[in-house]
């Protein structure tokens, strides 16, 4: 096994179109919302886009959201 590979942690991409099979909260439109003002709500770093397809990044979605409550 190469050490490398074993010291890279590992994320989850989901399709925004699949995220409520693995989480209830948000909702798609929910998402589409965040996703359409990346840019101003610092949401960007959770999406990684693949041609037309719109992944999202399980982990830094919630580290996004600690983000958002530890800033209010």
């Amino acid at each position: 096994m190469d050490t490398a590979d074993s010291t890279q942690q590992r994320t989850k991409l989901i399709p925004v179109t699949k995220w409520n099979e693995h989480h209830q909260w948000p909702p798609i439109g929910g998402l589409r919302h965040l996703i359409f003002n990346a840019e101003k709500n610092g949401f960007k770093k959770v999406i990684r886009r693949c041609g037309r397809r719109v992944l999202m990044d399980e982990a830094a979605f919630f580290q996004w959201l600690e983000e958002q409550n530890a800033a209010r």
